[in-house]
Parts: structure tokens; C-alpha cells; sequence
């Protein structure tokens, strides 16, 4: 058999299988057709529950990432980019070493704030302590004028009570001297 006759042979084969398949088709979609109406109404009202179900949970799961994953990751994410930077910053003093002027002027402007805090302190360490100094020479002397006062006062009134008994005597003294001639004592 010629090659050209088992072609037409095969091609005819293929036509008829063809032709039975979309006949078979044909009678299985107008046996089926009911049901594949029925299966995508029942399909898209099941989608649309398990929409309903889901939106709610996916929010819910949507909070808690961001509220307790993300934040973990994000900070994970920054130290990898920090650990991957070819010039990674540096932080405090060496990081103010970058830049020299800026660096000597705040160490400057640093050691004049503390060296003014520490003269300010000891200024006024030294004044508090003199006050309580002056304050104790104050006291002290006050308690002298008081006992000064009080012993010229006993002083006084000594000399007074002594000077009475001296007048007194001496009146009595010049009673009985006139009456003996007239001689008085004198000094």
C-alpha cells in the first residue's frame, strides 16, 4: 500500500472518531447541562460563604502580623541592613569623630560647661561654709554680750548694795562723830 492511501485511510479514521466524540459531547451537554447550571450557582454562593468566612479571620491574622511579627521582622530587616552596609555609622564618640570641628568644639564647649559647673559648686561649697562660720562667731559673740549684760548687771547691782552700806555707815559714822566734837574722817 502506497503511503499516500494510508494517510487518506488514517485522516478519515480521525474524522469519523471526531465526528462520534462531538456527537457523544453533544448528547452528554444536554444530559449534564441541568446540572452545570445548578453546580455554578451552588459553586458561587459556597465562594461567597467562604468569602464571608474568611475576610473577617484574614483582618483578624492581618492585625496580629502587624501588631507582633512585623515589628520583629522589621527590626530583623535593619539589623541585616545594618550588618550588610559597606559604611555602616557609628554611633557616640566616633561617630562625632567624622567630623573634627564639630567634634572639638562640643569636647571644648563640654569641659567648659562641667569646669564652670565644678567652680560654680565649689564657690558655693565655700560660701555655705563660711556662712556657718560667721554664724557660729555670730552666736558666740552674742552669748558674750549676754553674759557681759548679765555680769555688769550683777556687778551693778553689787556696787549699788555696797554703796548703800557704805552711805549708811557713814551716816551713821558722822551721827556720832558730831556728837563727840565734830571730827569726821576725811580721806
Amino acid at each position: 500500500m502506497p503511503i499516500t492511501t494510508k494517510r487518506r485511510k488514517a485522516q478519515k479514521e480521525a474524522e469519523v472518531a471526531v465526528v462520534r466524540l462531538q456527537d457523544l459531547a453533544r448528547e452528554q451537554a444536554e444530559r449534564l447541562g441541568p446540572y452545570a447550571g445548578q453546580a455554578r450557582d451552588q459553586a458561587s454562593r459556597k465562594l461567597l460563604q467562604a468569602r464571608g468566612w474568611t475576610a473577617p479571620r484574614l483582618e483578624t491574622a492581618a492585625h496580629r502580623v502587624e501588631d507582633t511579627v512585623a515589628p520583629r521582622v522589621a527590626e530583623l530587616l535593619t539589623t541585616a541592613a545594618h550588618r550588610v552596609d559597606p559604611k555602616p555609622s557609628r554611633r557616640g564618640l566616633r561617630a562625632l569623630r567624622q567630623d573634627r570641628k564639630v567634634s572639638r568644639t562640643l569636647l571644648i564647649g563640654g569641659a567648659a560647661v562641667v569646669g564652670g559647673v565644678l567652680v560654680y559648686s565649689l564657690v558655693r561649697m565655700r560660701q555655705a561654709s563660711q556662712d556657718a562660720e560667721w554664724q557660729e562667731h555670730l552666736d558666740q559673740a552674742r552669748d558674750q554680750v549676754r553674759e557681759t549684760r548679765e555680769n555688769l548687771g550683777t556687778n551693778v547691782s553689787e556696787a549699788n548694795g555696797k554703796a548703800t552700806k557704805n552711805s549708811s555707815k557713814e551716816t551713821a559714822r558722822a551721827g556720832t562723830g558730831s556728837d563727840k566734837g565734830g571730827s569726821t574722817k576725811s580721806s
